[in-house]
């Protein structure tokens, strides 16, 4: 299987969602002033078709307005209605009760002039006098829609140009503001890089004087301040581990052989003998001889930040319990344990069971990498100031 993503990769990640987020948010804007932009545009236009036709309008409603007048004067010789090809009518009282009418006009707005509705296109006048009863009259036209498909094209048209060219300036931008950013992040990394890769040399040596020291005849407080140091300097170790494993795993080329689990965790937890004497913790193991096939440095960073936790989160005093069988591991504390809403998210990278103890929180980020590599199964079961049990399994 393929290794996780390494400390770069995680770095381009984190700036593509960054354009990505950047991208959308401006997106949304530009389709918002866009659509804006497009409903003044379109209202304006219908505005302008109405202003065209207003003077037919008009014309029509004089005609209107003369047949009323006929029709009134010459009403008991003639009581049929005016009606004209060109445009259709209505007549209200000042009450806007419907007198006649030739459509049907049960929406018409009678306190506008001249509007577009239901495809029509209404003129309200009024006459000077009420002929017939008059008060309103209402002449429309049926709406040819030629205006509308321009419309419709130009505003296609414009919003995809505009929308484009506004998506290119908003990522030069971006561009622009990122660049500053990715050169402090690729100085802070190159900082981080160089740093751990200077703290190696006086850690190791540190580490190789400790372990030479005979600690037979020395005075039990100066025994007590060299653990310390012993402790210290193991806690820095791993770190630089940790920082060299996430900026380096795309480098590492896995040899995977077949790994004595047993004897690999009787060794870990006597490196980490100093570790567990400064907490007085008690470690009990029941470890049975099993084999996996694993890149040894790997299964090492894997049990290291178990077991590292384990002594980390731990009360003094408490105990851990190392469990070995043919296809599974238990590490098992009594320390504060991890609230039941944080347990999904602890594998995040700078992620940490409790931020009043140290560290950078990358530690179960390597072990997370190295299960999905080597396709493990990992549980973490906990309960807050109870204790922690983390198991790793696999299958023959």
């Amino acid at each position: 299987m393929l290794v996780s993503k390494n400390w770069d990769i995680d770095l381009i990640a984190s700036q593509n969602r960054t354009v990505l987020n950047f991208l959308a948010l401006y997106s949304f804007l530009c389709i918002v002033i866009i659509a804006t932009v497009s409903i003044l545009y379109y209202n304006f236009q219908k505005d302008l078709m109405l202003q065209q036709n207003r003077a037919t309008l008009q014309e029509y409603s004089d005609h209107l307005i003369n047949a009323l007048r006929n029709l009134h004067i010459n009403f008991d010789k003639e009581r049929t209605y005016p009606r004209f090809e060109q445009f259709e009518s209505a007549i209200y009282d000042s009450a806007y009760k419907e007198i006649f009418t030739t459509f049907d006009s049960s929406n018409i707005d009678l306190n506008k002039v001249l509007y577009h509705s239901n495809e029509r296109i209404y003129f309200i006048n009024q006459p000077e006098s009420y002929y017939l009863g008059s008060k309103y009259i209402v002449v429309s036209v049926k709406d040819s829609k030629k205006w509308l498909s321009s419309v419709y094209r130009n505003i296609a048209f414009f919003s995809a140009t505009a929308l484009i060219f506004l998506l290119g300036v908003g990522y030069f931008l971006l561009a622009l503001l990122l660049k500053p950013m990715k050169n402090a992040l690729f100085l802070l990394d190159r900082f981080i890089k160089d740093t751990t890769h200077e703290l190696n040399t006086p850690v190791s040596a540190i580490l190789s004087n400790i372990e030479m020291i005979d600690k037979t005849n020395l005075d039990p407080k100066l025994i007590k301040k060299i653990n310390r140091i012993d402790t210290g300097a193991k806690t820095i170790s791993n770190i630089y581990q940790d920082l060299t494993y996430l900026t380096l795993n795309h480098q590492i080329i896995s040899k995977d052989e077949w790994i004595d689990l047993q004897a690999l965790l009787n060794e870990r937890i006597e490196y980490f003998k100093t570790m567990i004497e400064v907490k007085n913790i008690t470690v009990h193991s029941k470890l049975q001889k099993t084999l996996i096939f694993i890149d040894r440095s790997k299964c090492i960073k894997l049990i290291d930040n178990i077991f590292s936790n384990a002594i980390k989160y731990n009360k003094n005093g408490g105990t851990i319990e190392v469990i070995l069988e043919k296809n599974s591991l238990q590490i098992i504390d009594s320390g504060i344990g991890i609230k039941k809403d944080k347990i999904d998210k602890i594998f995040g990278r700078y992620k940490r069971f409790d931020s009043s103890v140290g560290g950078f929180g990358i530690g179960l980020s390597i072990v997370a990498m190295i299960v999905k590599e080597y396709d493990l199964q990992i549980q973490i079961d906990s309960k807050e100031k109870i204790g922690t049990k983390v198991t790793i399994s696999w299958q023959s």
